[in-house]
């Protein structure tokens, strides 16, 4: 296993700057964003990682399946978008060279990441799932999910993409993922090949999991991306922004990383932090920590 540096550490980065950055550093993979590949163009994106010798080590990301549980044709037209989508993403990630797309499967259908819940929510009706212009029907979510792996996966299997299910803290099921434990993402995976569908095993999300150890002995050889920050203690009052760097929050790296490796884990080792203060930093001093970090704690 090697260090990557993920983009939205470095977030003030382009693609070439954070290219030219792991190359200056010693790392020798990077994890890209569509956003940002968006910008600087995919085939200089893919043409800049090949020229300087370094592994895509995931694109994020796909997923934001969801929606497709919203009653009616809207939700019927959801579900289709979002299946064009991803086919995008998968594209993307072949034409990168991507060990894998990482999919954040997306929350209850018609909750919008970090948004309110839409106007009139609060006049729920007893016994109801459907309000307002979304649902609370979870189980249906993630119904929605599987439906959509079942299209996605032949298709991401014949570019030669693997799909990487990322399971997040339970904190973010409202509007982001359904999928809060390893274990559910590892069940998902299941009727498809590995070399198909794996998992993420980021700690930020699955530290706190009692069954953690188990599910990734279970994960040996679903096991797309291991992902490594911190969590912060208390919260920021925006929870997205709660990852902090490997030593400053409440995460033992050691127990996971060995549960990882046990499992077969032989990728890159990637470090992606959402924090307001990391993203402030000089771009090079967050490498410089993160490298000693991560020689210090995670490995």
């Amino acid at each position: 296993m090697s260090l990557s540096l993920n983009q939205w550490t470095t977030r003030r980065w382009s693609v070439a700057e954070a290219v030219d950055g792991c190359v200056r550093h010693g790392l020798e993979a990077v994890g890209l964003w569509r956003e940002k590949v968006a910008e600087q163009g995919l085939a200089r994106s893919a043409a800049l990682v090949r020229e300087a010798g370094l592994r895509v080590s995931s694109l994020c990301r796909g997923g934001f399946l969801t929606a497709g549980g919203l009653p009616g044709e809207e939700g019927r037209l959801a579900f289709g978008r979002a299946l064009d989508d991803n086919r995008r993403a998968v594209d993307e990630a072949a034409e990168l060279g991507a060990a894998c797309l990482v999919m954040v499967v997306g929350g209850l259908p018609g909750v919008r990441p970090g948004e309110p819940l839409p106007s009139g929510s609060s006049r729920d009706v007893a016994g109801a799932s459907e309000v307002a212009g979304f649902s609370k029907d979870v189980a249906g979510a993630r119904e929605r999910v599987a439906e959509a792996l079942s299209v996605l996966a032949p298709y991401a299997g014949e570019r030669g993409v693997r799909l990487a299910l990322e399971p997040l803290h339970p904190v973010y099921c409202p509007d982001r993922a359904v999928l809060s434990t390893l274990g559910q993402a590892l069940d998902l995976c299941l009727p498809y090949p590995a070399e198909q569908v794996g998992v993420v095993v980021d700690t930020f999300h699955v530290w706190w999991d009692p069954r953690l150890s188990e599910d990734v002995a279970r994960a040996a050889g679903r096991i797309a991306s291991y992902q490594v920050c911190d969590y912060l203690h208390p919260l920021p009052a925006d929870v997205l922004l709660g990852r902090g760097m490997m030593g400053d929050g409440v995460i033992d790296f050691a127990p996971i990383t060995r549960a990882v490796l046990a499992a077969g884990y032989t990728g890159d080792i990637e470090v992606e932090i959402f924090n307001a203060d990391v993203w402030a930093a000089d771009p090079d001093e967050v490498l410089a920590t993160m490298k000693a970090r991560y020689a210090e704690l995670v490995v």
